[in-house]
């Protein structure tokens, strides 16, 4: 596993995790800036089976890229981050931290 050196850890308080209910599921949007890293970035975790081409960030014009996964209300999941070059990395506003992991409460 590799560190993020071009991931400047200033920037990364601009990582946003929103979520909108759907029902009895919870759509999260996983948010980064458009430009750090510089390289493409997925969202991985359990609810994607790690599989880093399931949840790539699309850029939304604005300065930002996300993607959205629909999760059952009342769960937890882990996840990180995942740049080109198997560079990963966490989401410092993820609801907890299992020291190697992110993971998100609905």
């Amino acid at each position: 596993m590799h560190s993020l050196p071009f991931l400047d850890s200033s920037r990364r308080e601009n990582t946003v995790l929103e979520r909108k209910l759907l029902k009895n599921r919870i759509q999260v949007t996983f948010v980064l800036p458009e430009d750090q890293p510089t390289a493409p970035v997925s969202v991985v975790g359990d609810f994607n089976h790690w599989n880093p081409a399931a949840h790539p960030l699309e850029s939304r014009g604005d300065g930002t890229r996300a993607t959205a996964v629909s999760l059952p209300s009342h769960s937890a999941h882990s996840f990180r981050y995942l740049a080109a070059g198997d560079y990963w990395f966490d989401d410092d506003t993820a609801d907890s931290h299992d020291g190697i992991n992110g993971s998100i409460h609905t």
